[in-house]
């Protein structure tokens, strides 16, 4: 057992550890703006729980989950067709009620893929080829179609990245993945019209927005709201001030607050310093998921070590640069941060999983396994 604790990566297992209580310091700060809530509690249930999971990941080796992952994918796909037949709440399908909670097939889905792709890549070499992409491109369209359709474009998001940094690190060269890019640039004002009105009015909202006092009544109003609140805490935020800081309490008016503008109310309470500090644990789980996958040999080890920290590095990036009129506002929560117990729980799953594969020493390439000697980070 205590062989096991001096395994575990400080570097990891920190940011695991703190970024979720961050995000439970922003949720008592929701509670105090705007009425207390259940959610506090709720939320510290699915972070114990949480815990429990990603510890218990980081027990078994990775690699016996290799052989599980199509049939995890599977899975998530059938639950991805389920969700669609479910009741609309809010406009959209995203959940499938189980009695006291609802679950969220994209969240797990976005594991069952990266599994997939590094358990598909690792038999194959043929990805160096242009056509060796046709396989892992039907394996990611399939989710991202049926998200799409629930809708949810924050997900989305996510699916395409991933995709290409794990079979970038699979040897894929990259003037075909520029081909690639090149293509789906064509495809733009085909899923332009394909995007909802509210869609396209949260990306026309970033190119219009404006500084003045003025507040906008269309989907600009909650990028305005965003800013405002990260504004009201000024430099050093609200924590060392006497509350409230103006009288006027819609200027605290905020969205969603508890999830996908959950960095709103961190920058609102602690200012630069907690935004900052809470950048600072992301680019650690990026700078030592990256180490991670580098020191590994075994190739399905580092290939789900990239698609996992490019999952969490662009989520965050996305959602912290939406909360600040940097990018459209998609609808993506923070991880690990923002209220919800399905992200929280897939991610933890995730980030054990990378643990894990961090706490091994690698394995002997074979010399049947030549493919894995082309496998490099460039």
């Amino acid at each position: 057992m205590w062989q096991w604790v001096r395994r575990l990566p400080p570097g990891l297992l920190i940011p695991c550890l703190l970024i979720p209580l961050v995000g439970l310091c922003g949720l008592h700060r929701a509670d105090q703006l705007y009425g207390a809530s259940r959610l506090f509690e709720k939320q510290m249930i699915w972070l114990v729980m949480s815990w429990g999971a990603m510890l218990a990941v980081t027990l078994v080796p990775y690699t016996s989950f290799r052989e599980f992952s199509p049939w995890l994918y599977a899975a998530c796909v059938a639950l991805l067709i389920i969700v669609l037949f479910m009741p609309p709440v809010n406009g959209s399908r995203r959940w499938i009620p189980l009695g006291l909670l609802d679950f969220q097939p994209s969240e797990p889905t976005r594991l069952g893929l990266i599994m997939t792709l590094a358990w598909y890549l690792m038999h194959r070499w043929t990805q160096t080829k242009l056509t060796g992409l046709i396989a892992p491109f039907l394996l990611t369209v399939v989710p991202l179609f049926l998200i799409l359709r629930e809708p949810d474009l924050g997900t989305a998001t996510l699916f395409l990245p991933i995709l290409f940094a794990v079979v970038f690190a699979a040897g894929a060269k990259v003037r075909h993945l520029v081909c690639v890019c090149m293509a789906g640039t064509l495809m733009l004002p085909v899923v332009w019209t394909q995007m909802s009105a509210e869609q396209r009015s949260r990306v026309v909202a970033v190119f219009t927005q404006t500084d003045g006092e003025s507040v906008p009544t269309d989907d600009g109003f909650h990028l305005h709201q965003s800013k405002q609140v990260i504004a009201l805490g000024g430099l050093t935020g609200s924590f060392w001030h006497e509350e409230p800081i103006t009288d006027d309490s819609s200027a605290y008016l905020l969205p969603a607050a508890r999830t996908d503008f959950i960095f709103s109310l961190i920058g609102e309470r602690y200012g630069v310093p907690g935004c900052g500090f809470l950048m600072l644990l992301y680019a650690m789980i990026i700078y030592f998921g990256l180490r991670t996958a580098e020191r590994t040999d075994e190739p399905f080890g580092k290939l789900v070590a990239v698609g996992i920290i490019t999952m969490i590095g662009t989520q965050a990036v996305i959602n912290m640069g939406m909360t600040v009129g940097l990018l459209p506002i998609t609808g993506i929560t923070l991880p690990l941060c923002s209220y919800g117990g399905s992200s929280l729980m897939s991610t933890s799953v995730a980030m054990g999983l990378l643990i894990n594969i961090a706490m091994q020493r690698g394995y002997e390439v074979t010399e049947g396994q030549a493919w894995a000697t082309s496998v490099s980070l460039r």
